[in-house]
């Protein structure tokens, strides 16, 4: 029976795909606001929500998870910076704001922020 797939492929194959979803949330995670194509935006986007609710368990096993993604600098500022920020938040740490299309080839664009902190 044919089942339908989840991921999108964004027209590469597996690893430089892997490659660039890694790139993308590191660079968010860095910056906390990216602008990027809106289907890359909405790939990147739980899995950026992933890792926070996973730093903000703040334990070992979690902190190691991270560090297979993610290097030192930037796993210390999810669990030092950002995850306190959402400590009382259950899910939904992102926001996406429609830019309009980009002229040269009319791709939805996107920004991609984390929310204020509640």
């Amino acid at each position: 029976m044919f089942k339908r797939k989840k991921a999108r492929k964004l027209h590469r194959e597996k690893d430089q795909r892997k490659a660039l979803l890694k790139s993308l949330a590191r660079s968010f995670v860095l910056k906390e606001r990216i602008k990027t194509t809106q289907v890359k935006a909405k790939v990147v986007r739980p899995l950026v929500e992933k890792y926070i609710t996973s730093a903000k368990k703040g334990n070992l096993s979690s902190e190691r998870q991270l560090l297979k993604i993610f290097p030192k600098n930037l796993v210390r500022k999810l669990i030092k910076d950002i995850a306190p920020r959402y400590k009382e938040r259950k899910g939904g740490y992102t926001r996406i704001i429609n830019l309009g299309e980009r002229k040269s080839d009319k791709t939805k664009m996107v920004i991609l922020e984390l929310l204020k902190e509640t």
